[in-house]
């Protein structure tokens, strides 16, 4: 029971923070199963059967609002489906001795990306300019949707910041859209896994926890995000996802660091997760602090 409650918090966890930034659900949730010694092709398959959940419910919240361009979804969640099933094809296919360093690197690289990015730039402001291309959105949702498959997560990672980063959509618009494009990642991604696992080897109460845990966070997540800013929270979740996924990777045969040089890089990367930490909190007043005085400016002085 204790296991099934860490786990409903989890995806709560999870869901709050992939409200706020557009990604992140399933790198965190996943990095999460690798740690309790879960098999990764199980892991991914377990957090991609709670994300048909979530996503619909997020995507749905998302349309009520007005957050969604149904061109976009289609032009980049298609093809995303399409590199989802592939990916969770070759995952299965890969032994667990394999498997979980080479997940644990793909969601190395993603935290690293993810702390990295919205450390030193928070969310980027692009202007709003020409629509997006199909030429553009089909291989990046192809190749997103198999990193996301294969990684247990790196739908957002990879899909948000590109297309925030094109400055031609409405920041909301772009996550709204990713949110509601992933819930067909998840669903070819649940199928390439049941087809190649089986049902049998997945836990089904853990996948209705997470499931349970993101439902419930989905509707608020708007709410209680706003407590957090986004570039903070960013470079706290891409902290946790990078030292998770370096003790797994210092304990697998592939490295099997002895216990000083393990120390030694825990002292390291905290240390970096502290700056990072400090550094966007900083970063954050500084552009509060510029907002106010602009908006000061830009009042009319009375007689």
């Amino acid at each position: 029971m204790r296991t099934l409650i860490l786990l409903a918090l989890a995806g709560l966890g999870a869901q709050l923070v992939d409200g706020s930034l557009g990604m992140a659900y399933g790198v965190t949730s996943t990095t999460l199963l690798l740690a309790m010694g879960t098999n990764p092709a199980a892991a991914s398959a377990t957090v991609h059967l709670s994300e048909i959940g979530t996503t619909l419910m997020s995507g749905a919240s998302h349309w009520r609002f007005g957050n969604v361009d149904w061109k976009v979804v289609a032009k980049i969640g298609v093809p995303g489906a399409v590199g989802s099933f592939l990916g969770a094809t070759v995952l299965s296919k890969l032994s667990t001795e394999v498997a979980e360093p080479v997940m644990s690197l793909i969601l190395l690289g993603l935290g690293v990306y993810v702390m990295s990015r919205f450390t030193l730039r928070g969310l980027p402001k692009g202007q709003l300019g020409k629509p997006l291309r199909k030429r553009f959105l089909a291989p990046l949702g192809l190749v997103a949707g198999f990193l996301d498959a294969t990684g247990g997560g790196g739908w957002g990672p990879v899909g948000t910041p590109a297309l925030l980063a094109s400055g031609r959509m409405e920041p909301r618009k772009v996550i709204g859209s990713i949110d509601t494009s992933e819930f067909l990642v998840a669903v070819a991604a649940s199928l390439g896994f049941l087809f190649s696992l089986g049902s049998q080897a997945l836990n089904w109460t853990w996948v209705l926890a997470f499931l349970l845990g993101g439902l419930v966070a989905a509707p608020i997540a708007a709410w209680l995000v706003r407590l957090v800013p986004p570039r903070v929270l960013g470079s706290a979740v891409g902290g946790v996802i990078i030292v998770t996924n370096v003790r797994t990777l210092l304990k697998s045969d592939w490295i099997a660091a002895s216990g000083s040089l393990s120390a030694t890089v825990y002292v390291v990367l905290y240390a970096v997760w502290a700056a990072a930490l400090t550094y966007s909190i900083r970063a954050y007043r500084q552009e509060k602090a510029a907002e106010s005085e602009h908006a000061e400016e830009r009042q009319p002085v009375s007689a």
